[in-house]
C-alpha cells in the first residue's frame, strides 16, 4: 500500500490556505488518492491517508464550544470520514492546547478508542506556543501516546515556533513516543532540512515526513538515513500528490538523480515504513504491470485493451 501521512479534508474552508473558496472534503480527498499515479511503470494509488482538519480551523473562534466539547467539534468532520471510510481514512488528532492540555489528552484517548485515531499533529506556529518552554502543555499529550502507542507529526519548517531543534526537549523526554518530523524541516520560511536530517540520524525515535523536501536533498539523505527514517507524506491539499510520489520514484534511477533504490525499500518509504509504526500490515510492491493494475479493481472498472489505460467505473 501506498500511505499518506499528511492529509487535510475539511467540510469548511480552510482558513489558512482558503482552496478557491470551496470546501475540499472527503469525496474530493478520495478522488485524488486514487490517481491513478505511475510508479516505476505501473498505475498505483494512495491507498490510506492520515486525515486532520487543517490547523487553521482549529484555534478558538467566537461562538464556539469550550473545553472537550469545543475540540470533539473541530474533530467532527474527521472522526466521521474515518467511520465512513475505515479502509482508506485513518484518523490523526490536531492537539491544541490552547484549549487546554488534559481536555486534548483525554481527547486524544477518546479519538483513539472511538475512532481509532493513531496520530496526532502538533502545530506550535498555528497554535502560537515554543514548544521547548510549553512542556507542560505537551506532556498530557505524550504520555497518552506512549500509553497507547500513537504517532507524532509535527509541523516543521518555519518561525517563530517550529524551527524542528525546539521540539528536541520534548522527544528526549519521550524516547518511547515516536516523532515524524513533518515537512522535513521545510515550509514557508526555511529550510530547516539538515536539522530534520541529523536529528533522524542521532535520534531512534525521529523519522522525517518526505513532503516539501527539495528532490536533490532527498537523494542525498536517502544515502545516509536507515531505510526506515522517511515517511511518504503530502500536506495535500494544497500539495499534488503526483509531485511528492515521484520525488520518491526518482530514488529508483541511476545517481545522480537517484541511488539504484529497490523496489522493495522504496514500498518502504511510501507506506511500509509508517504502516510498522502504527501496527498495520507492510505489502510488497506490485510484481508487474497486470499485478498493479488486478489491485486497482476496486476503483477502476477495468483495463482498455488498446491502451492499457485504467476505466473509470460506470
Amino acid at each position: 500500500m501506498i500511505i499518506d501521512t499528511h492529509l487535510h479534508p475539511t467540510n469548511l474552508v480552510d482558513e489558512a490556505w482558503r482552496h478557491t473558496g470551496e470546501p475540499f472534503t472527503g469525496e474530493r480527498m478520495l478522488k485524488m488518492m486514487d490517481g491513478p499515479y505511475m510508479i516505476n511503470g505501473k498505475p498505483r494509488r494512495i491507498d490510506m491517508g492520515f486525515i486532520q482538519p487543517p490547523p487553521g480551523n482549529t484555534g478558538y473562534r467566537d461562538g464556539n464550544r469550550m473545553g472537550r466539547d469545543g475540540i470533539r467539534d473541530y474533530m467532527a468532520y474527521v472522526s466521521e470520514l474515518c467511520q465512513k471510510y475505515p479502509d482508506r481514512f485513518i484518523g490523526n488528532f490536531n492537539y491544541n492546547p490552547r484549549w487546554g492540555p488534559e481536555n486534548g489528552a483525554k481527547e486524544i484517548e477518546f479519538h483513539h478508542k472511538e475512532y481509532g485515531f493513531k496520530m496526532i499533529k502538533l502545530h506550535a506556529n498555528m497554535h502560537g506556543y515554543r514548544p521547548d518552554r510549553a512542556l507542560e502543555w505537551l506532556r498530557p499529550a505524550m504520555e497518552m501516546c506512549a500509553k497507547y502507542n500513537i504517532v507524532v507529526l509535527i509541523h516543521t519548517g518555519d518561525g517563530p515556533y517550529t524551527i524542528p531543534t525546539m521540539f528536541y526537549p520534548i522527544i528526549r523526554e519521550f524516547p518511547m513516543v515516536n516523532f515524524i518530523i513533518g515537512h522535513f524541516g521545510i515550509q514557508t520560511g526555511g529550510n530547516y532540512s539538515f536539522e530534520a536530517f541529523w536529528m533522524a540520524m542521532d535520534t531512534p525515535n525521529v523519522y522525517c515526513e518526505s513532503g516539501w523536501c527539495f528532490q536533490s536533498r532527498i537523494v542525498e539523505f536517502a544515502q545516509q538515513l536507515p531505510k526506515d527514517k522517511i515517511v511518504f507524506g503530502t500536506d495535500s491539499p494544497p500539495n499534488d500528490p503526483g509531485m511528492w510520489l515521484r520525488e520518491l520514484e526518482v530514488l529508483c534511477h541511476e545517481p545522480p538523480h537517484g541511488m539504484n533504490l529497490s523496489e522493495e525499500d522504496l514500498e518502504g518509504y511510501l507506506g511500509n515504513n509508517i504502516a510498522r509504526l502504527v501496527g498495520i500490515d507492510t505489502t510488497p510492491p506490485p510484481r508487474d504491470l497486470k499485478d498493479a493494475q488486478a489491485r486497482l479493481t476496486d476503483t477502476y472498472a477495468g483495463v482498455d485493451r488498446a491502451t492499457g489505460k485504467l476505466l473509470e467505473p460506470a
